[in-house]
């Protein structure tokens, strides 16, 4: 009890005021001696008002946001500057992802499998009347219910359509591809050969001029268009990917890198948040040309999969910032692994962003809004 006691006395003398007490009962200020003043912190002060102030700077620059988009007015995106990205990145979220993903296989006790499922499926509004095993004590522990699979008949893969949604999630954006930049979110670009890397899987760009943009080399055909469309997958989401289109995957590239978060509200916030974390580039041929699918890694997700490759290994403890690896797919003598529309390619052990990267015809339209919620199976668009 002594130190509850020290501590009460302690708190009770510096609520007397760093300059004046009161004295003998009477009611008159004076001086407290200059020894026993409260000591003033500057530092706590500085950091507490300026922080103070910034929150409520942010806070009053969405006020006026929200009155200008009430008015009708486009309001420019607000983009962090590179100090803020670096701040960012200083955070250990691939260590935290690593933990978290070994946390995730840790089984838990049959009794407490019903109430910690039950209080995620309340969170993110998962509908597990749509999983393959509706029993939550079937999951013995938490990676096993992030990759639960699904009935087959609540995913029918749509037929009249030349490629549908490879996951689901929701429609960031899409659209063509205009002057090498890729559109991550509305008014935020990125560029498109820091995303996918050099060209030298392929050569497909063998007849092309050294003056060709990178975009240029990635058509293949006269008169093909370059398009681009992303998916976002939330925590609550389905976190299997499949083949969105008949192709034919020839090259994977692994960039090792961040883990940030990819919601939508930091997608429109860092710039080319999609070229800073680690992601997994499949890059191929369909019937119309170059095709490629990247799975983007994100915090709590840096298990990436894919189920025909077995070497990949993403969120590695070490990796060299701005490398990557590169594997050739070579399977039965023929070049190349070949997937059909709709069959299982990988999953996420948390929720991420899938963007495709495809040539086209110029008839080739898109059946989409941005922002809309879609499923696996569904129509992404046709020609």
């Amino acid at each position: 009890m002594k130190w509850k006691v020290w501590s009460l006395l302690r708190t009770a003398w510096l609520l007397r005021g760093p300059l004046r007490h009161f004295s003998g009962g009477r009611g008159r200020l004076r001086s407290a001696p200059p020894g026993l003043q409260a000591r003033m912190r500057p530092l706590p002060l500085l950091l507490t008002t300026t922080g103070g102030g910034y929150v409520v700077y942010n806070l009053y620059g969405r006020y006026q946001d929200r009155r200008l988009a009430e008015q009708g007015v486009e309001v420019p995106p607000h983009v962090a500057s590179d100090l803020q990205v670096a701040l960012f990145k200083s955070f250990p979220t691939r260590l935290l992802s690593r933990t978290w993903g070994r946390l995730s296989q840790v089984d838990l006790p049959t009794w407490l499998r019903k109430p910690v499922y039950s209080l995620y499926i309340w969170t993110f509004g998962v509908n597990m009347q749509e999983a393959a095993v509706e029993d939550l004590c079937h999951y013995r522990n938490l990676g096993e219910f992030f990759r639960r699979r699904l009935k087959p008949q609540v995913r029918p893969v749509c037929d009249s359509h030349c490629m549908i949604s490879p996951a689901d999630g929701t429609i960031l954006n899409f659209g063509r591809v205009h002057n090498s930049e890729v559109e991550q979110v509305k008014g935020i670009t990125y560029s498109l050969e820091t995303f996918l890397g050099s060209l030298t899987w392929t050569d497909i760009n063998k007849n092309k001029t050294a003056t060709s943009s990178f975009q240029d080399l990635l058509v293949t055909q006269p008169g093909n268009e370059l398009h681009h469309c992303v998916v976002y997958l939330s925590p609550g989401d389905y976190h299997g990917f499949h083949s969105p289109t008949d192709w034919t995957i020839t090259h994977r590239r692994h960039f090792p890198g961040s883990l940030m978060s990819v919601n939508p509200g930091v997608a429109r916030w860092i710039k080319a948040l999609f070229c800073h974390n680690e992601r997994v580039a499949l890059n191929g041929t369909w019937r119309h040309g170059f095709f490629s699918l990247t799975a983007v890694g994100a915090t709590n997700v840096g298990s990436i999969r894919v189920y025909f490759d077995e070497d990949l290994w993403t969120n590695a403890p070490h990796y060299h910032k701005g490398s990557y690896n590169d594997l050739h797919f070579n399977v039965g003598g023929r070049e190349g692994v070949t997937m059909c529309k709709g069959e299982e390619l990988g999953e996420f052990n948390l929720g991420s962003t899938i963007v495709l990267l495809f040539e086209a015809p110029q008839g080739f339209t898109f059946n989409l809004e941005a922002g809309q919620k879609i499923r696996f199976g569904e129509p992404l668009g046709t020609l």
